[in-house]
């Protein structure tokens, strides 16, 4: 019969569980299946075993299930952000689409005449001044291209500077 007979530790490493657990349901038990070696530690024998094998594994299973459904409401809810992210982001898109359609059909029915088609329907009068013009733009800009070299030329050298270019 001292052969059935094991401590707390031997009974935690055999189910890979803490020695708390086990002392935990061991003092549970009723008083007739709590045995003391002559030492004064407790003994387990095969009833008392059974018994908090029994309660160690519904324990464990519980704790596994609570961990599986925590587990997975978080997995839900991670799901859950990343749909409504995408479906925010098809919303603005479905948006951005529409306006830009709106735009094209804008500018379609404006039919923007090109420059080409500008000066055709302009008669030469109009053309010759739009001529005269661009010339006397030209004209200046290349007065005030000169007016700057002119002032750049005439800028007193400071005397360290004299013989840089």
């Amino acid at each position: 019969m001292s052969e059935n007979l094991k401590t707390i530790k031997e009974l935690a490493d055999e189910l890979s569980v803490t020695k708390q657990n086990i002392q935990y349901h061991y003092q549970r038990l009723p008083k007739e299946l709590q045995l003391k070696s002559s030492n004064g530690s407790n003994l387990i024998n095969s009833k008392a075993e059974k018994i908090i094998l029994g309660k160690v594994e519904s324990s464990s299973k519980s704790n596994t299930k609570d961990q599986q459904i925590s587990s997975k409401d978080q997995q839900i809810e991670k799901l859950t952000n990343l749909l409504d992210q995408q479906q925010r982001l098809a919303l603005q898109d479905k948006k951005l689409l529409d306006e830009y359609k709106s735009e094209i059909n804008d500018l379609k029915a404006l039919k923007m005449p090109t420059q080409e088609t500008e000066f055709k329907h302009l008669d030469n009068q109009y053309k010759d001044e739009v001529n005269a013009l661009k010339e006397k733009l030209e004209n200046l800009q290349e007065q005030i291209k000169d007016q700057k070299r002119i002032e750049e030329q005439e800028k007193p050298r400071k005397w360290w500077g004299l013989w840089r270019k």
